[in-house]
């Protein structure tokens, strides 16, 4: 009769301080799967920063990069992006300074013919001091655009001079190795940027 009622005990008793553990932290939250885990996304390139040196994905080993497609000529969502993809690793690392520390924010062009290296360079240091802002020859734009899952095209009217480039408008971010990671809501603000910075970059 004893047993059954230490048994009883027992049987109330340890989950009750399970839970207890778990709600105090002693069990340890199971991390979350990034959104972009296993996904197609990201891969080699080849192309040139705004000094004219060669730059190849492999440079940025062991950083967490933001993947930004663009062109500094466009009128309007461009500029803003960037604007607030600078803001959010501004607001990140004035926050967590080691951690910021270890993320690029990385703009290529989508228009190779005007974005000249020093145009790019231009473009970029006027928004974030460590951003990267890369171009290249046609071919190397076209296969890296690809390797991120990212569509361009020239629209020109006939007979004009000038035109402008249709593109997709996503900032990705990629691991230290080189893995998709999350796409980064751009389109909400810097604050917006930096929460989900803070939820992924370790």
């Amino acid at each position: 009769m004893a047993g059954n009622t230490m048994n009883s005990i027992l049987r109330t008793v340890i989950p009750a301080l399970a839970l207890a553990l778990a709600a105090c932290g002693g069990a340890p939250e199971p991390a979350a799967t990034p959104p972009l885990a296993g996904a197609r996304i990201g891969g080699p390139f080849v192309l040139t920063d705004s000094t004219g040196k060669v730059v190849r994905d492999t440079d940025f080993a062991g950083k967490w990069r933001i993947m930004y497609f663009g062109y500094t000529y466009c009128p309007d969502v461009c500029p803003v992006d960037v604007q607030n993809i600078a803001a959010g690793v501004k607001a990140f690392e004035s926050e967590e300074p080691e951690l910021g520390a270890k993320v690029v924010p990385i703009f290529v062009t989508v228009d190779p013919e005007r974005d000249r290296p020093a145009v790019v360079g231009k473009f970029v240091s006027a928004f974030h001091p460590r951003m990267v802002g890369l171009t290249g020859s046609a071919q190397a734009i076209a296969d890296a655009a690809r390797a991120y899952g990212v569509t361009y095209a020239k629209q020109q009217s006939p007979g004009a001079t000038e035109y402008l480039m249709d593109h997709s408008r996503t900032a990705i971010l990629m691991d230290p190795k080189g893995q998709p990671v999350a796409l980064l809501p751009q389109d909400e603000g810097g604050d917006a940027v930096a929460a989900e910075l803070k939820k992924w970059v370790r």
